[in-house]
């Protein structure tokens, strides 16, 4: 086997040895190391993509010297080297671009933790990405969990705390679901590696054993994960976690924590349920509705919003509709849409928080509409950024999320019994974006007397947002490649059906 395969474990054990090691250091030091270990995880994962390009096939890499059932596993497709160096990229321009607003909302005695927080929340993706253990992958939720919470904390402003709580209870609830239907899915295979329990789940089916328990594992875990990555109706909590967080997390919150356990849920769905198991419980149906539902009632309540951060954080919600519509489509293109919508509003959000933030420093802080007023004319970079990533979630053409739209408006076309309500839904989704979105642009460029607070942007700041924009762009014109490594390259779910 290739050195290569150890990356993954490597990159793991990196980020738990530098979360300790940030610790004991001052907070400049600590950013510094986390920056550099997100920069060796996407070179790593890189390295690993190729790796299995190479190979043909998916890479097992057992753990020590036990072997399935009784060891542990990492499996590595295509798509999970793919995802570790994008979240990767993601986390390290989330925390270059929001330099400023972290070193003036965190405590100069305590910003060290804010990095402990960032390599743990690191190394959970990575594991929840890689791991071939259900198990291991819920103790990795808790860790997300408590780091997600952590970074929405430190910036120790009571609606940062209240926010946090908020948040915690959701994800306590959404972690009991999915424990309780691991400890059921145990209990009628005896099995916690994914190989096994696709196997054993494969002769249920077939035999008809177990039919109510299986029905409620799949319900329980399903359920529990779509609870923590906000989908309706438990979403509640985005507003003011997002809305209120320092810029850097709520880059890394919306456009990183809520897609790895949608991406984890799939992986499960694929690796452990089977598609013809899962699809056949009708749990599809729920994601589907659920995600129609989030897509109107959050584009209305990002409508209604007067507050700049509240309305990109109801945005979020509707945006995961959309990817939770597209996985109860089809397993085969309302998966890839899916896939592909994670990807577009994983870039895509980090780029509005950090920019609106800008907007918001030229009006002294106000993330009030009326207080915005004129400021992309002041800070005509800024504006030109934010309207980049205004017009993705829009889905204009030449941008990401027009290709997002797209597919999942193709993926309902041809997938029998699905045309009408996807189309209408992603319709109206769309006009109200356009409401929401446009009345912003419109109110940021309108002319104004009043006076802005001119600051000087960082380097940090310029070339994170300039980035995020570009991929935007590139990858919305030259979308083909990245769509046919998700349709022709399934590795990171095992074969459809």
């Amino acid at each position: 086997m290739s050195f290569a395969a150890n990356f993954p474990l490597f990159c793991i054990v990196f980020c738990l040895i530098c979360s300790v090691v940030s610790s004991l250091l001052n907070g400049k030091v600590a950013r510094i190391i986390t920056l550099l270990l997100s920069i060796v995880v996407m070179i790593m994962s890189i390295f690993v993509m190729l790796m299995v390009h190479l190979n043909g096939e998916p890479i097992t890499y057992i753990m020590g010297h036990f072997p399935h059932p009784w060891g542990n596993e990492i499996r590595m497709g295509l798509l999970e080297p793919f995802f570790a160096s994008i979240f990767s990229l993601i986390l390290f321009l989330s925390l270059l671009g929001g330099e400023r607003h972290l070193s003036s909302d965190l405590d100069v005695k305590k910003s060290q933790f804010y990095y402990v927080m960032t390599d743990l929340i690191l190394s959970s993706f990575l594991v929840l990405l890689y791991t071939n253990d259900i198990f291991t992958g819920y103790v990795f939720i808790e860790i997300c969990t408590l780091t997600s919470c952590g970074l929405l904390m430190i910036r120790q402003v009571g609606r940062t705390t209240l926010a946090s709580i908020r948040y915690m209870i959701f994800s306590l609830i959404g972690s009991g679901l999915f424990l309780m239907g691991v400890i059921v899915l145990y209990g009628i295979t005896g099995h916690l590696l994914f190989p096994n329990l696709h196997e054993a789940i494969a002769k249920l089916n077939v035999s008809g054993e177990y039919k109510i328990p299986l029905l409620t594992s799949i319900s329980l875990i399903t359920v529990g994960l779509s609870i923590k990555s906000g989908l309706f109706p438990f979403h509640f909590w985005m507003p003011d976690t997002y809305g209120y967080a320092t810029p850097s997390s709520s880059g890394i919150l919306s456009g990183l924590v809520s897609k790895v356990y949608i991406l984890y849920l799939l992986k499960i769905i694929f690796n452990v349920f089977g598609t013809n198991v899962f699809y056949n419980s009708g749990i599809q149906h729920i994601l589907f509705w659920f995600g129609v539902c989030a897509m109107i009632i959050g584009s209305i309540d990002a409508l209604k919003e007067n507050n700049i951060n509240r309305m990109l954080a109801n945005s979020s919600a509707a945006q995961i509709g959309y990817i939770y519509m597209s996985i109860g489509i089809s397993p085969t293109l309302g998966v890839v849409a899916a896939i592909y919508h994670i990807v577009t509003h994983a870039f895509t959000k980090p780029l509005l928080f950090i920019t609106s933030s800008r907007l918001c420093d030229a009006a002294n802080g106000s993330k009030i509409f009326h207080d915005l007023q004129g400021k992309a004319r002041k800070y005509p970079l800024t504006g030109a950024l934010f309207t980049i990533g205004a017009f993705s979630m829009i889905g204009i053409p030449l941008t990401m999320g027009f290709i997002s739209k797209y597919i999942i408006a193709t993926s309902a076309i041809n997938t029998e019994g699905m045309i009408v309500i996807p189309l209408i839904a992603l319709a109206l989704s769309t006009i109200l974006n356009t409401i929401y979105f446009g009345r912003t642009l419109i109110r940021i460029y309108t002319p104004s007397d009043s006076e802005t607070c001119m600051i000087k942007p960082k380097v940090s700041y310029l070339v994170s947002t300039i980035v995020l924009a570009l991929i935007n762009i590139l990858t919305g014109i030259f979308s083909t490649p990245l769509i046919s490594i998700i349709q022709q390259r399934l590795e990171f779910f095992g074969k459809v059906g």
